[in-house]
């Protein structure tokens, strides 16, 4: 009795470590430390689904797209029928699409496709995984599987789990049709559908820019501003509007700087990113 009784203890002990390792493994993926919640998850005995979900997103966020994609296909093994694992797996194989060469590229974007598809048919509103899909039909030609008439059901989809984001994505359609009358109004309404959502107003500003109406744009940029003044989306975005369009590039390196200085999440753009845009405008 006295050694089954040390027995369930060590297991305790062993299951307390575990569960104590993934907790410390999750706030340092929250805090951006993805090399240091790789290092605490691989080390790990027992990896179970939540556990190959996490170091797939870690090895997503330092760019190491081939191994996510393998972690979630372990994950998907223990469990088949999740929504995100299948939506991550998408993200996974449409960034190994991009950089891929032109024999393996569509392939991996086909796979891409597939695994949103799947995503949102195991969870309709899975908004991520829905917004994903919806930018691969919106992008991708036919033979690849997309379409601007797949694209316009699926922002059906989108207005009745978002009314915002169904007008978001009408104007992005109606961009892609150059009907930029349409796609500017659709963005003013998505707008007023949510005025205190700094994203909405960003991308308002980052459409007028690209029409070349640099003061509406700028007024808008500053709206966005009153709302949200340390909003890191919104220093990476106007960052790379202005770097797209060739001017305001010193603004545009303090911008950067300053949102490489901020305290990210996973769900702002990578460090990388922004370390790649700061190299373009000379920082």
């Amino acid at each position: 009795m006295a050694r089954g009784l040390l027995v369930c203890c060590l297991v305790s002990v062993s299951l307390y470590g575990e569960s104590a390792s993934f907790d410390q493994a999750s706030k340092l993926y929250r805090r951006t430390d993805y090399e240091g919640s790789l290092k605490l998850l691989l080390a790990l005995p027992d990896k179970d689904a939540r556990v190959y979900d996490l170091i797939g997103r870690n090895q997503f966020m330092v760019g190491d797209f081939k191994k996510a994609s393998e972690s979630y296909q372990q994950a998907l093994a223990a469990d088949p029928s999740n929504s995100e694992y299948e939506h991550w797996l998408g993200k996974a194989l449409g960034k190994r699409a991009e950089t891929a060469s032109p024999f393996t590229a569509p392939g991996l974007a086909s796979k891409a496709r597939q695994h949103f598809e799947k995503a949102v048919v195991l969870n309709p509103r899975n908004k991520d995984a829905v917004e994903d899909l919806f930018e691969y039909y919106l992008e991708a030609p036919g033979f690849l599987g997309g379409g601007l008439d797949k694209a316009g059901r699926l922002a059906e989809s989108m207005a009745a789990l978002d009314p915002g984001e169904g007008l978001w994505a009408q104007s992005r359609i109606a961009e892609r049709r150059k009907n930029y009358g349409e796609a500017e109004e659709q963005l003013r309404r998505a707008m007023q559908a949510a005025p205190m959502q700094v994203g909405r107003v960003v991308e308002l500003a980052k459409f007028l820019s690209k029409q070349g109406r640099i003061e509406e744009s700028e007024q808008t940029f500053r709206a966005a501003e009153q709302i949200a003044p340390d909003n890191p989306r919104l220093l990476y975005h106007r960052a790379e509007t202005y770097i797209k369009a060739r001017r305001n590039i010193e603004t545009a390196r303090e911008l950067l700087k300053r949102y490489l200085s901020t305290n990210l999440s996973p769900d702002d753009p990578s460090r990388q990113d922004a370390e790649k845009l700061l190299k373009q405008a000379g920082g």
